[in-house]
C-alpha cells in the first residue's frame, strides 16, 4: 500500500466524509478522548485528526494538536475550530503519521481514530506515536481489525487486494498488529456498532523501537 493512496482516498472523500463516517464513528470518538484526555492540562496530539469531527469532545483546558495527510481534509477542520470557538485547539498540520516533525517526549497523551490500518506501515507509524509520547503517557487507538468471525473474515481476505490500491489494509489481525507495533496495551474493548471496531488503550512504555 502506498501513502499516494491513501492521500488520494482522502481527497476525493474529504467533501462527503461527515457524513458517510461522522455519526457511525462517534462513539469510538468520544469514548477514545474521555480515555486520554482525563486530566486537566494535558498536550495531546491526534494524529490523523481528518475534518476535526473529535475535537470538540476535548476539554477546553487542553491542549490538542492535529496532523493529517490530506490538506483538504484539514481546511475542514480548521474551519470547525473557527466555527465552534474551539480554543484548546493550538495547531493543525499536514504531516505524515510516519514521520513526525515533533521532538521527543512532546506529548502527553496521542490519539489515533481510524487510522491504523490506513498507513503504509504500521508498525513505523507505532513507533512514531511511540517516541512522541511521554514515557508512562497514553496511547489510544481505535481501529477496525480483521473480523474473528469465519464470514466476515473470509470478505475481508477477498476484499484485500482492492482495498490496498484506495489506501486501506482490510485484512488487518489484531494480534499481528499489536506484535509489530510494540504497543503496551493494558485495555481492549468493542467499540462503535456491533462492536466491530477495537478501542485499545496503552500505556507508553519506553524506548520506542527505531526505524531508519
Amino acid at each position: 500500500m502506498e501513502l499516494r493512496d491513501t492521500i488520494r482516498t482522502y481527497r476525493l472523500f474529504s467533501g462527503s466524509y461527515d457524513i458517510v463516517f461522522g455519526p457511525v464513528f462517534h462513539p469510538g470518538r468520544k469514548e477514545a478522548v474521555r480515555v486520554a484526555n482525563d486530566r486537566p492540562g494535558q498536550r495531546i496530539l491526534e494524529v490523523g485528526v481528518g475534518t476535526g469531527l473529535s475535537l470538540p469532545y476535548f476539554r477546553r483546558d487542553s491542549h490538542v494538536t492535529g496532523i493529517d495527510v490530506s490538506a483538504e481534509m484539514l481546511a475542514k477542520a480548521r474551519r470547525r475550530v473557527e466555527r465552534e470557538h474551539l480554543a484548546h485547539v493550538d495547531g493543525l498540520y499536514v504531516m505524515d503519521a510516519e514521520h513526525m516533525e515533533f521532538g521527543d517526549n512532546s506529548f502527553d497523551a496521542v490519539l489515533a481514530l481510524y487510522v491504523a490500518s490506513v498507513v503504509p506501515n504500521p508498525a513505523r507509524f507505532a513507533a512514531e506515536m511511540r517516541r512522541v509520547c511521554i514515557p508512562g503517557g497514553t496511547i489510544v487507538l481505535v481501529n477496525h481489525f480483521t473480523s474473528e468471525n469465519w464470514a466476515l473474515r473470509f470478505m475481508e481476505k477477498r476484499l484485500a487486494h482492492l482495498a490496498r490500491h484506495i489506501g486501506f489494509h482490510a485484512d488487518f489481525p489484531l494480534n499481528t498488529f499489536l506484535s509489530d507495533s510494540g504497543l503496551a496495551v493494558r485495555e481492549i474493548r468493542p467499540s462503535n456498532l456491533f462492536g466491530y471496531w477495537r478501542l485499545l488503550r496503552c500505556i507508553n512504555e519506553k524506548p520506542a523501537s527505531t526505524f531508519c
